[in-house]
Order: C-alpha cells, then sequence, then structure tokens
C-alpha cells in the first residue's frame, strides 16, 4: 500500500529558492553599484585636497595677484555711474519695453552716437557717454511664492501635484511682472531725467496702447455714467418710499378701525435697509472705478523719484552674485590657474599612454 503514496514535490521549494537567490543578487548589485560612485566620489575629492596641497602656494599667490590688480583697477579706472528708476505696467507693455531697451542697448554697442542721441532725445555728447541700459523686474521671493500658490489654484490637482515651484520660476516670463527697474550706467555723471522720460513716452506713445487705453477709459467712463443714473433712481425711489410710509401712518392714525398686521413694520425696514445697502454698493463701485480710470490714465508710469545724478557702480554681477570689481579680479585669477594647472596635470596623465600609441 505504501508504494501507491504520492511521491513529494519539491517544486515550490526550488522556484522560492531560486526567486531568494536572485533578490539577494539585486541587492548585491545595487550596493556594489553604489558603492562605486561613493568610492569614485571619495577618490576625487582626495585628488582635490592633495592637489591643493601640492599648488597652494601657487594658488594663494594667484589670490594675491588677483586683489592687488583689482585694487589698481578700482582705483585708478574710470568710474561707471549708475541711475534708476522703478517703473509701473498699467498694461502689458514688458514685451515691447525689454525690446526697446535691447534696440538701445545695440546701438550703443554701435557706437552710433547720432542714432542714440536721436532715440533718446539727448545730445551726440550724452549719447557718447552711455555704456547701457538695463532692465530687471522687481519682485521678492515672497512676492513670487504668492504668484506660484495663486497660480497653482488655477491648475488641476493631478498637474498642480508634479509642477513644481523650481518649474514656475524657471518658466515666468520676467516681462510679465508689473514693477520693473530701469538702470542707465555711463562714464560721466549727468541729469538721466530726460533719458528716462523718453523711455516711457516712447512706449506710452505706441498706437496700440494708445487704443486699449481709450477703449478702457470709454468703458470706464460709461459704467461711471450708468452707476450715477442708478444712484439718482435710487434716492428718488427712497424719497418716493418715506413718503408712501409717512402717508400710510397718517391714514392708520385718522381712520376709526385700523388692522394691523404682524411684521409689516419690520417689513418697512428690510425694505429700506435694503435701499440704503444698495446706494452704498453703487457709491463703492464707482469709488472703484474712479481710482481705475487713474491707474489707466498712464500706460507706463514712474513710480519712483528719477535719480538726477548716478552713484558711482563698480560691482559686476556672476552667476546672479554681485561681488566688488577687487573680489571679481582674485576669483577670475584663481580660476585660471586652477584650470591651467589642472589642465597641466591632465597632460601629464596622458603623458603615461605615450608610449602605448
Amino acid at each position: 500500500m505504501s508504494k501507491n503514496l504520492p511521491e513529494p514535490n519539491n517544486s515550490e521549494e526550488v522556484d522560492l529558492g531560486q526567486l531568494f537567490k536572485l533578490i539577494g543578487n539585486a541587492f548585491e548589485r545595487f550596493f556594489k553599484f553604489f558603492g562605486r560612485i561613493f568610492y569614485s566620489l571619495f577618490l576625487a575629492f582626495v585628488w582635490l585636497v592633495f592637489f591643493f596641497k601640492k599648488h597652494v602656494i601657487i594658488i594663494v599667490v594667484a589670490a594675491v595677484l588677483g586683489l592687488v590688480v583689482g585694487f589698481v583697477k578700482e582705483k585708478f579706472s574710470n568710474p561707471i555711474y549708475q541711475s534708476s528708476v522703478i517703473v509701473k505696467q498699467n498694461y502689458n507693455t514688458g514685451k515691447n519695453l525689454y525690446n526697446l531697451i535691447s534696440y538701445y542697448n545695440e546701438l550703443i554697442d554701435a557706437r552710433d552716437k547720432s542714432t542714440v542721441a536721436e532715440a533718446l532725445g539727448v545730445t551726440m555728447d550724452v549719447a557718447n557717454e552711455l555704456v547701457s541700459i538695463e532692465i530687471e523686474p522687481i519682485i521678492t521671493e515672497n512676492q513670487m511664492v504668492k504668484n506660484y500658490d495663486y497660480y497653482k489654484r488655477g491648475l488641476d490637482s493631478v498637474l498642480g501635484s508634479i509642477f513644481s515651484y523650481e518649474s514656475y520660476v524657471e518658466n515666468t516670463d520676467p516681462t510679465e511682472f508689473v514693477e520693473q527697474q530701469i538702470k542707465i550706467k555711463a562714464k560721466h555723471n549727468f541729469n538721466t531725467t530726460l533719458i528716462f522720460n523718453n523711455i516711457v513716452n516712447n512706449i506710452n506713445q505706441t498706437e496700440y496702447f494708445k487704443r486699449e487705453n481709450e477703449k478702457d477709459l470709454l468703458e470706464l467712463n460709461n459704467r461711471e455714467l450708468a452707476l450715477k443714473q442708478a444712484l439718482i433712481k435710487s434716492d428718488s425711489l427712497q424719497k418716493m418710499y418715506k413718503r408712501v410710509l409717512e402717508m400710510s401712518k397718517e391714514d392708520t392714525k385718522g381712520s376709526q378701525t385700523s388692522i394691523t398686521i404682524e411684521g409689516s413694520d419690520q417689513i418697512d425696514k428690510t425694505k429700506e435697509f435694503e435701499l440704503y445697502k444698495s446706494e452704498i454698493e453703487i457709491r463703492r463701485e464707482l469709488v472703484e472705478i474712479e481710482r481705475n480710470k487713474q491707474d489707466r490714465s498712464q500706460i507706463l508710469e514712474i513710480i519712483t523719484s528719477s535719480q538726477e545724478r548716478g552713484v558711482v557702480s563698480k560691482d559686476i554681477e556672476i552667476f546672479g552674485i554681485t561681488v566688488g570689481l577687487t573680489q571679481f579680479f582674485m576669483l577670475l585669477f584663481v580660476s585660471i590657474t586652477i584650470l591651467v594647472l589642472m589642465g597641466l596635470q591632465f597632460l601629464k596623465y596622458l603623458e603615461r599612454f605615450k608610449e602605448e600609441i
């Protein structure tokens, strides 16, 4: 009878054993891969330490030489004077404004003094002293975060979850910000108010924006007229309503028999309050319209007092960081020295393979 018993099946045990073996091999390859990465990074760090230790004297000499050159250039070179204003865009003039500034800079770089003088409305001598005209948006990190939060609310949940703040900042158009700062750099110190005003007037005289401004003001004026007429009718209605109430009270007092409807006084007060509230809303909207009319009175306007005289500016911007002229030359000399030393070290390393070629 024992011969008829089924033989034990070990296929499941074999499959599980192979599965665990595959998982173990995968983890082993995974840790070895990251181990090689960290080992390579450690070797690179050690190489850099010994590289700087070997050439520390040369690097220090280069830094000192850069400081000396930067100090001498800062003290004895001709200063660059900078003046700036902040402008507010009441219309979407950003791209036109940036293109206009770029056009002016192209003329300045080409040393086309006559065209620069004609475009900016200045003399030839002033046009010859201009170095550059720059523009950049005025916005803080806190404002950018608020803009991102407001923009994200308008997206669906799926797209909002994958659209990061970094992506928003990267894809934001700097021309769209309402406030922009315009800077003028020149070789000599002179009154730049005329140049700023001419830049703003150039945008304000654009036919497209002038038509948009006229249409907006016409719409606001029509709304204001309609609300004022509604306000007059509301005043007349309130006066008439009060007269009706007074007449009804007089009739009630003069009659021998009167019927009082419970809650009628409360209903009269409610209707009177609704009329009063409606009048307040109309007056509030009239105030908003007047404010909009004032905001729309100019297409592009200067919101800060123009600096009649510029200030000396010798700072240089590197990757969004502003450094002084002395620090700039120190970093420049040190960077060039390190690159040259690394290049020589690389060539020395290639010499090992010269005999094999």
